[in-house]
């Protein structure tokens, strides 16, 4: 499944960047979405059966954060390179020559697990699709139409509808998509919560961010890029200290701290206006922000993966990646309504003032995702005393 992901994400890339037409280039990025749907939670429920839990797990998935945040930011800062030198297009063309080695040495190195028999989720695909998909549309068309148009209103309601219709189909499935014993594990909800809080905060400050030293600073796509620099480099040096970190502090302390820094960070910069200077309105709250994504990520992924039973890792790892993908959907969706609310008459201060306003509303998602930390991963009183 992994080399399968791995193929259809770089054909589909080399479709994205050949795309003639705008709806060559969405369908062509829907059907890299696929690959990508794959790739992810194949990726991770290989390194959960490869690790035990324990020391063993905690570093895999310290060094697994850790280059995927490095790899966010030389992604930003080579797609920007390209971009600014060759064409939006490039970037995506790059992916076909990375698919390739990732597929070669995917071959070479990793062993096969066991295979089983299984059936497909046919309803509980369908149905959680189309409630997060509902969901999104919902909330888009209400920025720009308003909330009681009744392409808004079917929307919201199919959105709420889908998802209790979800639950009551994969209590009663042989083989659920998402086992509703995932659940059992207070940890593990809570984990659940946290991540798709933090991601789409997270998902939020890229966007929102990326717009601003664009649109403010009139910075091309590769200074642009090299502006995530100071959050990047101190999220690599903060993720690869996190299994020492683990074993002197305990995970849940070190998930808190971590999202509390970056909530902190994420305060700091929602304080953007048309004047804000980079190096202390930007690049100083992106340390604090790094420096909590570095020691909340990998955490926050065992914590979603630890206690599950070998027959479910699958699950349990798509599951990770769903909550990740559908909090990224859902918050930049309600942000950029946010957002939208905002209007100076102004095209440049109307970007800092609406910037600002969905860092905001980042900052209140990663606020939620603190209380749900000291909720559901706290240990308890009685908890600690055994």
């Amino acid at each position: 499944m992994f080399l399968f992901s791995l193929i259809v994400f770089s054909l589909t890339s080399l479709l994205v960047g050949a795309a003639q037409t705008q709806w060559g280039l969405i369908c062509a990025r829907a059907l890299q979405g696929i690959g990508a749907a794959v790739l992810a939670p194949s990726a991770l429920s290989l390194l959960t059966r490869t690790f035990a839990e324990g020391r063993a797990r905690n570093r895999a998935m310290a060094a697994y954060s850790a280059v995927a945040g490095l790899g966010a930011a030389l992604g930003l800062v080579v797609g920007g390179l390209v971009a600014d030198l060759i064409s939006w297009r490039a970037g995506f063309f790059l992916n076909v020559p990375a698919g390739i080695v990732m597929m070669v040495l995917a071959a070479r190195f990793l062993p096969e697990t066991e295979r089983r028999r299984g059936r497909f989720d046919i309803a509980g695909a369908l149905s959680a699709t189309l409630g997060s998909t509902a969901l999104v549309l919902g909330i888009i068309n209400a920025a720009d139409f308003g909330w009681t148009t009744p392409v808004t209103l079917i929307a919201l309601s199919a959105g709420v509808v889908m998802p209790a219709l979800f639950v009551r189909v994969e209590g009663r499935a042989a083989q659920p998509i998402v086992p509703l014993r995932l659940f059992a594990s207070r940890e593990r909800s809570g984990a659940y919560v946290a991540r798709m809080l933090y991601m789409g905060a997270m998902m939020g400050f890229f966007f929102f961010t990326a717009q601003f030293v664009q649109s403010v600073y009139h910075w091309t796509p590769l200074q642009a890029g090299l502006a995530f620099l100071p959050m990047t480099l101190v999220n690599f040096v903060f993720a690869v200290q996190v299994p020492r970190l683990l074993e002197k502090a305990g995970r849940p302390l070190v998930l808190l701290t971590g999202i509390v820094l970056t909530t902190a960070g994420m305060v700091w910069l929602s304080r953007l206006d048309l004047h804000t200077p980079y190096l202390t309105g930007v690049a100083l709250p992106m340390v604090l922000i790094g420096a909590g994504q570095g020691l909340a990520l990998a955490p926050l992924t065992s914590s979603g993966v630890d206690g599950v039973a070998p027959a479910d890792l699958g699950a349990g790892a798509g599951l990770v990646n769903t909550v990740h993908q559908i909090g990224s959907a859902l918050s930049l969706s309600i942000l950029t309504a946010v957002a939208a609310a905002v209007s100076t008459g102004h095209a440049a201060a109307d970007i800092a003032a609406r910037s600002g306003a969905a860092l905001t509303g980042s900052a209140i998602l990663l606020a939620l995702a603190v209380v749900t930390v000291l909720t559901l991963l706290m240990p308890h009183r009685k908890e600690r005393s055994l």
